[in-house]
């Protein structure tokens, strides 16, 4: 187990994609934890799913009120990013801003330059001129690619990205690496694997099926359903997140002379795939439970079994001994627990009667 060296009270704590899904959810837990702590929040809000759900999540943190600072901005801006840096002296930085999915990345590649390129490259930047603690960032389980040794460790090369989406992300994980050699910046990147859960995100396939089953339509069910994915429950993410930011990699010289770059990766994935045809039959179960959907709802009507698409891969499986090890922490959110909590968010949010 490592020491924590970061105190996260009396701190001052930039996180970037605040609206979004994780992000909202990792704020709320900090106002939760630390009595004396300032958030400062940026997100463009961009229209790349439903805004309802953004502002609604901005919300509840507003409701908290608490020390909370909200910017409606890109981080590919970097006269907004760095006239933040120079307001509020950040401690703590944690990049969850970028252009999500796979598939999105195939049709509006400009995107996920901006947004997970240059607006990381202006966080790097920011954080060299203004001295943090910690930069934590956003990796994903898309930069294992179509390696084929399972579970993925962050031991194994990912040189092989499939998507353009894995390969900024990959990118950020070696601009990291870079200004943490340079600069002495201490970075964690945390490769974050199918991440689900109430409020979530509805390009993901669980609130994507749901949409469509409410409104009758057909899903479809990739490589014929012989998928598996490593579903990881927001609240296990955030639990991550936390712990890790309270840890930042020692600061140590080579015999160089130059810093030995203070960097970490880690994997928080359940480290339990889960086929994708039994994944919908839970979701199934609990959206029948939760009211969603009617107890004689015909599923077999409405499924689709179709060939794997452009960017995907068949299997995510987190190693992740490393977390368990440094952290003593792995997610543990069962499946079921999950999608019913989502099942019964989805009723109250989209079902009012």
């Amino acid at each position: 187990m490592v020491k924590y060296n970061v105190d996260l009270e009396g701190k001052t704590v930039l996180v970037t994609g605040a609206a979004g899904f994780i992000g909202s959810n990792l704020v709320k837990r900090l106002f939760r934890d630390y009595k004396d702590i300032k958030v400062v929040g940026i997100d463009s809000v961009t229209d790349y799913y439903d805004v309802n759900i953004k502002y609604e999540r901005l919300k509840e943190i507003e409701s908290l009120n608490r020390d909370w600072t909200f910017v409606k901005a890109s981080i590919a801006d970097r006269d907004v990013v760095n006239d933040l840096f120079d307001k509020y002296h950040f401690s703590v930085v944690v990049n969850l801003a970028a252009q999500a999915g796979v598939r999105y990345s195939i049709t509006n590649p400009d995107a996920y330059i901006e947004s997970n390129l240059i607006g990381f490259y202006n966080i790097l930047e920011a954080c060299r001129h203004h001295e943090v603690e910690h930069l934590v960032y956003a990796s994903s389980s898309s930069v294992y690619g179509s390696n084929k040794k399972v579970p993925y460790s962050t031991d194994d090369k990912v040189d092989n990205p499939v998507s353009l989406y894995a390969a900024t992300k990959k990118s950020n994980e070696l601009m990291a690496h870079a200004y943490s050699k340079l600069y002495n910046i201490p970075s964690t990147g945390l490769r974050f694997f199918t991440v689900y859960g109430p409020a979530g995100r509805p390009d993901m396939a669980y609130f994507g099926f749901t949409d469509k089953l409410v409104k009758g339509e057909t899903i479809k069910i990739f490589n014929y359903g012989n998928c598996k994915r490593d579903f990881t429950y927001v609240d296990d993410i955030v639990e991550g997140v936390v712990r890790v930011m309270q840890h930042a990699p020692e600061k140590q010289t080579g015999e160089d002379g130059l810093p030995i770059p203070p960097y970490k990766l880690y994997n928080i994935g359940n480290n339990s795939p889960e086929n994708l045809l039994d994944f919908v039959t839970i979701l199934q179960e609990e959206l029948i439970a939760a009211q969603v959907l009617p107890a004689d709802y015909d599923f077999d009507a409405h499924k689709e079994l179709v060939p794997m698409q452009p960017g995907d891969v068949p299997v995510t499986y987190a190693d992740t001994s490393a977390l368990e090890e440094d952290f003593g922490f792995k997610p543990n959110t069962p499946l079921r627990k999950g999608l019913r909590l989502f099942s019964e968010w989805y009723k109250q949010f989209y079902c009012k009667s």
